[in-house]
């Protein structure tokens, strides 16, 4: 049966890129970060037209990935330093270092579906410096959540530059899905 309807984020995973690995691409195995709240991708690229015999005569189209604003409740502070760069001190403080060279991760996340739950990866992301408003309790207390701002690129895997994967449970690939956030699923050869 398939999904008429999707809802809900949960079981936001960062897996780190291992850079030194000989086969590339290749990840750390991924940490699940608790607190969801949303994740906004908004695609990038460009529709480009040629006109000729008086009308739209070809039509191309860019997939320059997306950027993304994701929300969570509290990323760890490890998470962050590992991600943006900076450094946890012997003191245990968050050091934001200015100069720092953010880390590339793919992100792993499942949204709910009314049938089938779709379990997600985005494979080249990195993440600028979180927002996040600090304000007086009032009336009721509200938690401050953190905002991460996403730039997530095209990536070349098996010859093919892929952005995205998404897979829902089927008869085929019980395996790969059950096994979904305990390594990056890259695509399997059609």
């Amino acid at each position: 049966m398939e999904n008429k309807v999707t809802f809900g984020l949960e079981k936001v995973h960062i897996a780190f890129k291992d850079l030194i690995n000989v086969t590339q691409p290749a990840w750390e195995a991924p940490i699940a970060i608790p607190g969801a709240v949303s994740f906004k991708p908004k695609a990038e690229g460009k529709d480009s037209t040629f006109y000729a015999d008086n009308g739209s005569y070809y039509v191309s189209t860019s997939n320059n990935g997306y950027k993304a604003d994701l929300e969570m409740a509290l990323v760890p502070d490890a998470v962050l330093a590992e991600m943006l760069g900076w450094e946890i001190d012997s003191n245990g403080m968050l050091v934001e270092i200015a100069n720092a060279i953010p880390k590339p991760f793919a992100l792993l996340g499942q949204v709910l579906g009314d049938q089938k739950n779709r379990r997600f990866v985005y494979f080249d992301c990195t993440a600028s410096r979180p927002s996040k408003e600090h304000k007086t309790n009032g009336d009721s207390i509200e938690p401050a959540t953190d905002v991460l701002s996403l730039v997530i690129k095209p990536m070349e895997i098996g010859g093919k530059n892929v952005v995205k994967g998404t897979m829902e449970l089927s008869v085929t690939n019980a395996t790969a899905y059950n096994a979904f956030f305990t390594a990056v699923t890259i695509p399997a050869a059609a």
